[in-house]
């Protein structure tokens, strides 16, 4: 059975902004509209939705690629951290974003594809627009 899901979107920001918006505790709470606190360094450890997902950062390169190692409060006990790789390359206009996430639990790989796009990728697009208002951030 599938345990890893793929998700491409564009996003109308350089991949420097994009990395800066999701590694930052205060602007990644803005735009999931959920606390979290990230802990900007390799090893470093971080949460969101009030601790519902918590994991540590494995690897860090500033606008290029995250690697996180990865969970929910809906893992079963006895199952591994799943592992979120974020990629981001430079496009006209802005960033391709590739959300790789690996090792889900089987039965799972579903509900985080949707949580992915409902709670992640579209406030994050609604929050690039309003920070983009009347300012040209492509460039």
């Amino acid at each position: 059975m599938e345990t890893t899901l793929t998700i491409h979107t564009l996003l109308p920001v350089r991949p420097e902004i994009l990395y800066r918006i999701w590694m930052s505790s205060r602007m990644h709470s803005d735009f999931t509209g959920s606390p979290a606190v990230i802990d900007e360094r390799v090893g470093g450890a971080f949460s969101a939705w009030n601790g519902y997902i918590t994991g540590k950062n494995l690897a860090l390169e500033p606008g290029f690629r995250i690697l996180q190692s990865w969970r929910t409060t809906d893992f079963p006990a006895d199952a591994p951290d799943s592992e979120l790789e974020l990629l981001m390359e430079a496009y006209t206009g802005g960033t391709v974003f590739t959300l790789v996430h690996r090792y889900l639990p089987p039965d799972q790989v579903e509900d985080y594809r949707l949580g992915w796009e409902e709670e992640y990728l579209q406030p994050l697009k609604d929050y690039l627009e309003n920070l983009m208002d009347g300012e040209d951030m492509h460039y």
